[in-house]
């Protein structure tokens, strides 16, 4: 029982960290331009995105996508 609680974790841990790395490597700069050239803060971000990757996700296509309506 508790090998599929900690498999799921690290499923979820895994995911989170993707979608962080991801997020700070290319989406942040598309969906926020005041965090273009702010480098040095980029790395605190990646706990709290890691955590809460599904809000992330969620939120970065929402605003991809009025962006994409907006051009």
């Amino acid at each position: 029982m508790m090998d599929v609680f900690w498999t799921g974790l690290y499923v979820y841990g895994g995911i989170g960290g993707v979608v962080a790395v991801a997020f700070v490597l290319v989406g942040i700069d598309r969906i926020d331009a005041a965090a273009r050239g702010a480098y040095l803060v980029r790395p605190l971000l990646l706990p709290g995105l890691t955590l809460l990757w599904p809000i992330v996700v969620v939120r970065w296509i929402v605003l991809e996508r009025q962006k994409g309506a907006v051009r």
